[in-house]
């Protein structure tokens, strides 16, 4: 009989309590470790976030082979009504923060298809030589800056290269990209104290005033969205949102709302899912000075293999949420329709049945399957190709001006559940 109460035992791995993504990442790895080990998935409480939906729990995938085969199948394994938290938003934050990501066909597949002509390889290759000027310019200003004063790697280079690209491409002006990088801040930080104010065992109050927070965010994200919309409309000028507003597929066009959300999932994802890999890389690479070394022994041989290493081994984005529309048996077990699942990519990404030694950061690693970009199907990451271009570009410039470049202490890690992210990382180098 299979035990669907939200009391059941979990082995003392609770992943539903926020404080448990506070504990060291090694710690972290070793639960999922034992999780995957025991081979039935485990079943967890829903947290208790006041004003949002709390259901009746959810079911841990944390294998490899489940997260891939759930990801293949949305017709049972639906990302609607939710896709990206653990329980249901309230309507008046949804509003703002839901995009195609939380949509199945045929609607997120209408969505999809005006965007991927906006993501097309004509497009991208537009941004090649900005990708370049751009990692330059903040490798100049690195430099100039020094690194004996352990500069925030994050805040200098990381973070910059993302939102600069992203918002570049939808014709946002320049004067407004810190604006952007606080109020994206906000919306993936939203369990982070230092965003919102929202704190493991905080009351229901100050959890309100938290999540009134995001919503406001969002909002001022889809107001620039509709500003620059409402320009493009008139006056086309060959950016990404020119190209959004007035795409015509088939006789579809994206409505006011589906654009302010894709706006605002571009602008978010867009920032900081790459800029957690760039952080990420350059940790991986102080801790591991051997890859360092594989790496400028032949970096143009090596680095397509080293991106995909980093993503896998950093999974920026952990989780992401389905939704069972019927009945389902998955190597093994029995689902019921209307059961939640919570895809757990970090953990599929060190499956010991796919990845020899996973807790080993090896730029060589090959096959890499790793669901770093999300588990193949319909909602497979769209940028990133971009993603992959920026973290070339940027190891490139960094490596081959300042090669001794290093991260010069711990990360102030991001208190989250879904995005594995650093806030600041302090680096040091010799300036050439």
């Amino acid at each position: 009989m299979t035990v669907r109460d939200a009391d059941a035992p979990t082995g003392g791995i609770d992943l539903s309590d926020l404080r448990f993504w506070g504990r060291p990442l090694e710690e972290r790895a070793a639960a999922f470790a034992e999780l995957r080990a025991a081979g039935a998935p485990r079943f967890f409480a829903d947290p208790a976030i006041p004003f949002t939906g709390r259901g009746t729990g959810y079911w841990a995938l944390v294998r490899h082979a489940d997260v891939t085969e759930a990801s293949r199948n949305p017709e049972v394994f639906s990302s609607e009504p939710n896709a990206t938290s653990v329980v249901d938003s309230p309507g008046w934050l949804d509003r703002y923060v839901n995009s195609m990501i939380n949509m199945d066909d045929p609607r997120h597949a209408k969505i999809r298809r005006i965007v991927s002509r906006a993501f097309s390889p004509r497009m991208l290759a537009k941004t090649e030589d900005d990708i370049q000027a751009r990692a330059a310019r903040i490798v100049d200003e690195l430099i100039a800056a020094g690194g004996a004063d352990r500069p925030d790697f994050v805040e200098r280079v990381a973070l910059r290269l993302p939102v600069e690209v992203i918002c570049d491409m939808l014709g946002i002006p320049a004067e407004l990209y810190p604006r952007v990088v606080r109020l994206t801040n906000i919306v993936l930080g939203n369990s982070d104290a230092e965003y919102t104010g929202i704190t493991p065992d905080m009351g229901r109050l100050r959890t309100g005033l938290g999540l009134a927070k995001v919503a406001r965010a969002g909002r001022e994200l889809h107001v620039i969205a509709a500003k620059l919309g409402k320009e493009r409309v008139t006056a086309p000028t060959g950016d990404l949102t020119s190209a959004l507003v007035n795409a015509n597929v088939d006789g579809e066009k994206l409505t006011t709302r589906e654009f302010g959300t894709f706006f605002l999932l571009l602008v978010v994802a867009g920032n900081e899912t790459t800029r957690t890999a760039i952080a990420h890389g350059l940790k991986l690479f102080t801790d591991n000075p051997d890859q360092r070394e594989l790496l400028l022994e032949d970096f143009d041989g090596r680095i397509a293999g080293a991106v995909e290493e980093i993503v896998r081994y950093s999974t920026p984005v952990i989780c992401f949420r389905r939704n069972l529309t019927r009945d389902y048996e998955m190597n093994g077990h029995a689902y019921a329709k209307g059961d939640k699942v919570i895809l757990f990519y970090n953990s599929a990404n060190r499956d010991e049945s796919v990845f020899t030694d996973p807790d080993v950061f090896d730029i060589t690693r090959s096959p890499n399957p790793h669901v770093g970009f999300g588990g193949p199907g319909p909602h497979f990451c769209l940028g990133a190709n971009l993603a992959r271009r920026e973290i070339t570009v940027m190891f490139r410039e960094l490596f081959s001006r300042v090669p001794d470049i290093r991260a010069a202490g711990e990360p102030d890690r991001l208190m989250s559940s879904f995005i594995n992210g650093y806030k600041r990382l302090p680096c040091t180098f010799t300036a050439p």
